[in-house]
């Protein structure tokens, strides 16, 4: 028979499974953050960067280009932040229940 745990080492094993949950839970967010600015970060630069080749493919008669740099960087700028809240609320809420759960 598997001798019983003390009061100390649950608190100890609890401890250990809150920061699992909470290294988790920080390693998610700074992978979705990261990916974000990087497609911030691809979606502002190559407008600019690419502007000559993007000219030669037109929208509604707009130059790609044109049409990136007057609303569609802002378009993909807000829906970056859209993901990114609606995202955040299922980890943060997946975090919570793990806390409850480990409590």
């Amino acid at each position: 028979m598997p001798p019983e745990s003390t009061p100390q080492e649950s608190e100890q094993r609890r401890q250990r499974r809150l920061l699992a949950e909470r290294a988790l839970h920080w390693r998610r967010t700074r992978r979705l953050t990261a990916i974000l600015l990087g497609l911030w970060l691809v979606t502002g630069f190559c407008t600019v960067y690419f502007a000559r080749e993007l000219a030669q493919i037109t929208i509604f008669g707009w130059p790609l280009s044109f049409y990136m740099a007057a609303q569609g960087a802002s378009l993909v700028c807000l829906a970056i932040i859209g993901f990114y809240a609606w995202r955040m609320r299922q980890l943060d809420a997946a975090y919570a229940q793990a806390l409850e759960h480990s409590a």
